[in-house]
């Protein structure tokens, strides 16, 4: 799994390279962050926003822009986890600490430049359309979680960002500080950084 930053910035890449013509990229970018929104709604479930797609491969045919984008955001979950793997990455101490939330972070921090508008892109999410996605979710949590999101990208994240970010996402401030004190530990690690460092490059 991926935080929302890596999520927007493997999105990116996809759209600057191969991808189908027909595709709205705003609204790939906007499906391609969706999924997560469990975090700030606990009555929608993993399963609700993880299992959709029987198959989970690069095949938009038949979806919406938006639901291409939810569907390519499962895609780079489980990829990201083969690149990691085939790296040993979680031999690291500390790599996989609260599902590897530490490491998301530090990713995030790593490659946010590779995206270069996030003010547009924080533009949209503050004026979000509502798209029918099929489960539960009231435009009130969709236009709460995308919120959350602008919020948070709009500037190069830091501890202080980061904190506040997951404290909305996680609600035990125990854990998140834990979590943000094993990013500060990873970041220290030679080896994590050039490994997490290779995801973005390898994920597409």
């Amino acid at each position: 799994m991926a935080s929302q930053i890596a999520h927007i910035v493997y999105a990116k890449k996809f759209l600057e390279n191969d991808h189908p013509n027909w595709i709205d990229k705003d609204e790939f970018l906007l499906g391609s962050i969706f999924p997560d929104i469990r975090y700030i709604d606990k009555s929608i479930s993993r399963h609700d926003t993880h299992r959709l797609f029987k198959e989970i491969n690069l095949d938009f045919s038949g979806l919406s822009s938006f639901e291409a984008g939810w569907k390519f955001h499962l895609y780079c979950d489980m990829k990201r986890e083969e690149i990691l793997t085939k790296y040993n990455f979680f031999e690291i101490p500390g790599a996989d600490k609260f599902q590897g939330r530490s490491a998301k972070l530090l990713e995030e921090k790593m490659i946010y430049a590779k995206y270069n508008n996030w003010e547009k892109l924080c533009i949209l999410m503050n004026n979000i359309p509502y798209f029918e996605t099929g489960i539960n979710v009231s435009r009130e949590t969709f236009e709460h979680w995308y919120a959350i999101i602008a919020n948070y990208v709009k500037q190069i994240p830091d501890y202080k960002t980061m904190h506040i970010f997951v404290s909305k996402v996680m609600k035990n401030g125990k854990e998140v500080d834990e979590i943000i004190q094993g990013l500060k530990e990873l970041e220290k690690n030679e080896k994590a950084t050039a490994i997490l460092g290779k995801v973005w490059k390898e994920i597409i």
